[in-house]
C-alpha cells in the first residue's frame, strides 16, 4: 500500500486533543478523490473462520477500492475469532496512505429469532432477547435502552460500531413481511421505544461518543404501507401507498428518533403513491431526502441506503435487479448522480466508488458534494474513537459478548413476553402434579425440553391428555430461493392445516397452543377452541414450558403490539397505512391478560 510518508510532525487529525471538526477537515483536505469515494460505499463481507481474512474480497475492498465500510455477513457464533478478524481486517487499514480505520456493521443479531436471513442474521454467540414486537409487548422504554444497553457492550467489545437498526416502521398492513422487526401498529409507543433504542446503544446523549454504538434508524419516512402487504425488495411490491392520508402518523417516530440523536438514517426501497413526492424511491427522492429529512425535520447525520439500488446482481445464484424504482431506465453512474443530488450519503449493498470517481471528473457532481458525505462519515469515525484506537481485547470480546449474566436478562424478558390471549376456565399454569403425573403430546417443541422436566411424552393425540401445539404464524410460500425468505400473503392458516388442528382439539382434553408471530395472524379458530392461546415473538422452549407450568417465576406480561383481524376479508378491505383498520379484530392492540 502507498503509506503516507511518517514526518516527525503528528498531523492534525491524528492528535486527539484536538477539536472533531479541526481533525476532521485536515483529514478531509488530505484525501484524494479515490479515497473520498471509497468512504460512500457500505458493503456485505463474511468472516472467515478461527480469525483469519480468508478471502481476498475484503483485501481488495480496503486495499484498491479504499473503502473502510462493511456489515457483517453470516453467522457468528464465537467472539474471540470475530474479535480476531476484525483486528486483523484493522491492522490492513492502519496500512493505508492515511490509515483511515473500518466500521463494522451488524443487522440485528440479539433476537431469539424464528427469522431469516433475507432481513437478518441469528444470535449465534450473542444474547438471545424477544425479538422487537416482544420487547413492544412489555411496553417498557426502560427495557428497552437496558437491552440496548447490553447491544451495546457486546458490539463494542466485538469491534462492532454501527447498528443497521432500530427499525422503526409501523405494523399497519398486516400482511407486510418485515413486520417482526418493528414494534408494531402504534406509532406512539414506537416514538416513545425508539428513544430507549437509540439512548442505549449511543449512550445518553445526542452525540456519539467514544463507547458509543452508531444508530442505523430504518425505513424513512415508514416503510409499513405496502401495497396489498407486498415487499419492495422486489418490483411487483414497489409500490408505498396512502389511500387513508397517514403520511405523517408513520412519520411519528423517525422525528422522536431525530430529537433523539440517531446519527444514521436508512430510506427504503418504495416509492410513494398517493402523496405530493416524486414516484420515485425514497432514496432517489430529493423531496423527501432533502426538503423533507434534511431541511422539514433537521436531520444533519448520515443517510446510508438500503441495499442494492445501483447494480444488479445474483442472490443465491438467482438474478435480482437493482432495486431502482421509478427510475430503472438510468444508467447505473446516473442512478448513483440522482442518490447523491437526493441527499444520500452513503451507499449500502455496493462498492462502486469508481462511479463517484468518474461522476466528478465528468463534471456532473462536484467534489464538494462529496466532501459533505465524507465530513459527515469521517466524523462519526472520529466520535466513536475509531481514529485513536481501532482494535479490541480479544479476551474481553470472548468475556462480555453472551456472557451469562446478559443471557440470563435476555431469556428473562423473553419470558416476560409472551402473551396470553385466552386461558378457560383459567387453565394456565399447570400445575406440578400435571407436569409429572399427565400424558404430554407435543408439537414443535424439542422432545429433550419436556422430558428433562419429567413429562411423559406420547407420540399421538389420542394418548394424550395435555396437547401442547407451539405453531408459527401462517404464510403463502413463495417461489425461488431469496423470494420465499419472506413471510408474505395470506395470514390464515389452510383449510387443511385448520382441520388437522381441530382432529386435535376434539381428541385431546386439554389443548394449549403457543403462536409465534412475526405478522398479526387471523386463526380465530385457534381462539376459539384452544383451551389457553397465547403467542410469542422470539422465545425458547424453556422459556415456554416456563410460562405454562409457572416455574422460575415465570408469568406473561405481554400485550398485544397491534390489532389481530379476524378474517382476511377484514384485512383485503383495510387501508395499508392506517392503524387500527381491519374490522371488528378478535384481538385488539394492548390486549393480554395475567395469570
Amino acid at each position: 500500500m502507498d503509506k503516507i510518508q511518517s514526518s516527525s510532525v503528528t498531523p492534525p487529525y491524528r492528535q486527539k486533543e484536538l477539536p472533531v471538526e479541526e481533525r476532521v477537515e485536515d483529514l478531509l483536505n488530505r484525501m484524494q478523490l479515490d479515497e473520498k469515494a471509497g468512504q460512500l460505499f457500505l458493503d456485505t463481507i463474511q468472516p472467515a473462520p478461527n480469525g483469519n481474512i480468508g478471502v481476498e474480497s475484503p483485501l481488495s475492498l480496503i486495499c484498491s477500492k479504499r473503502m473502510s465500510a462493511f456489515s457483517i455477513g453470516g453467522p457468528i457464533e464465537n467472539a474471540r475469532e470475530i474479535a480476531l478478524w476484525i483486528n486483523r481486517l484493522q491492522e490492513y487499514a492502519m496500512e493505508s496512505r492515511l490509515g483511515i480505520p473500518i466500521i463494522l456493521a451488524f443487522d440485528p443479531r440479539n433476537h431469539f429469532s424464528e427469522d431469516n436471513i433475507a432481513t437478518g442474521w441469528r444470535p449465534g454467540a450473542f444474547s438471545q432477547w424477544p425479538e422487537p414486537l416482544g420487547l413492544a409487548a412489555l411496553r417498557s422504554p426502560e427495557l428497552i435502552e437496558r437491552f440496548t444497553a447490553v447491544v451495546r457492550q457486546e458490539y463494542v467489545a466485538a469491534g462492532i460500531r454501527l447498528a443497521l437498526h432500530p427499525q422503526i416502521d409501523l405494523a399497519t398492513e398486516p400482511r407486510w413481511s418485515r413486520i417482526g422487526a418493528t414494534f408494531g401498529e402504534d406509532a406512539d409507543l414506537t416514538a416513545r421505544l425508539v428513544e430507549g433504542c437509540i439512548g442505549g446503544l449511543q449512550g445518553r446523549s445526542t452525540t456519539l461518543q467514544e463507547g458509543s454504538v452508531s444508530c442505523t434508524t430504518k425505513h424513512f419516512p415508514g416503510g409499513g404501507p405496502q401495497l396489498d402487504g407486498e415487499d419492495p425488495h422486489f418490483e411487483f411490491g414497489r409500490e408505498q401507498v396512502y389511500s387513508g392520508n397517514s403520511w405523517e402518523y408513520h412519520l411519528k417516530p423517525f422525528r422522536n428518533a431525530i430529537r433523539a440523536g440517531t446519527s444514521r438514517i436508512m430510506p427504503y426501497y418504495g416509492l410513494p403513491v398517493g402523496t405530493k413526492y416524486e414516484q420515485v424511491g425514497f432514496a432517489f427522492n430529493r423531496g423527501v431526502i432533502t426538503e423533507l429529512l434534511r431541511e422539514e425535520l433537521g436531520f444533519n447525520g448520515i443517510v446510508c441506503t438500503d441495499w442494492g439500488l445501483i447494480t444488479d446482481k445474483k442472490i443465491f445464484g438467482e438474478e435480482m435487479p437493482a432495486r431502482a424504482w421509478g427510475v430503472e431506465h438510468l444508467t447505473e453512474l446516473e442512478r448513483v448522480a440522482r442518490l447523491l443530488e437526493a441527499g444520500c450519503d452513503q451507499l449500502g449493498g455496493e462498492a462502486r466508488p469508481e462511479l463517484i470517481v468518474e461522476l466528478v471528473q465528468s463534471g456532473r457532481i462536484s467534489e464538494k458534494r462529496i466532501d459533505e458525505s465524507v465530513r459527515r462519515l469521517l466524523r462519526e469515525k472520529f466520535l466513536l474513537g475509531l481514529f485513536d484506537n481501532p482494535f479490541v481485547d480479544v479476551d474481553m470480546a470472548e468475556k462480555i459478548v453472551g456472557n451469562a449474566s446478559f443471557r440470563a436478562e435476555g431469556e428473562n424478558a423473553q419470558r416476560r413476553s409472551f402473551t396470553l390471549l385466552t386461558n378457560t376456565h383459567r387453565v394456565l399454569p399447570l400445575s406440578a402434579e400435571v407436569q409429572t403425573t399427565k400424558k404430554f403430546y407435543i408439537e414443535g417443541i424439542n422432545r429433550l425440553a419436556a422430558e428433562e422436566r419429567n413429562m411423559t411424552v406420547v407420540e399421538k393425540p389420542e394418548e394424550a391428555d395435555v396437547a401442547l401445539l407451539r405453531l408459527k404464524a401462517p404464510f403463502e410460500r413463495r417461489p425461488g430461493k431469496f423470494q420465499a425468505l419472506f413471510h408474505c400473503g395470506r395470514l390464515d392458516f389452510p383449510a387443511e392445516e385448520q382441520s388437522r388442528q381441530q382432529a386435535i382439539y376434539k381428541t385431546v382434553p386439554l389443548v394449549i397452543v403457543d403462536l409465534y408471530l412475526d405478522r398479526p395472524a387471523v386463526v380465530p379458530e385457534v381462539a376459539e377452541q384452544a383451551s389457553a392461546f397465547m403467542v410469542n415473538y422470539g422465545s425458547s422452549d424453556r422459556a415456554f414450558l416456563d410460562i405454562v407450568f409457572a416455574e422460575r417465576g415465570a408469568t406473561p406480561e405481554g400485550k398485544l403490539p397491534f390489532d389481530m383481524p379476524r378474517s382476511m376479508e377484514a384485512v383485503t378491505n383495510s387501508k395499508e397505512d392506517l392503524p387500527f383498520d381491519t374490522k371488528d379484530p378478535i384481538f385488539k392492540f394492548g390486549h393480554g391478560l395475567h395469570y
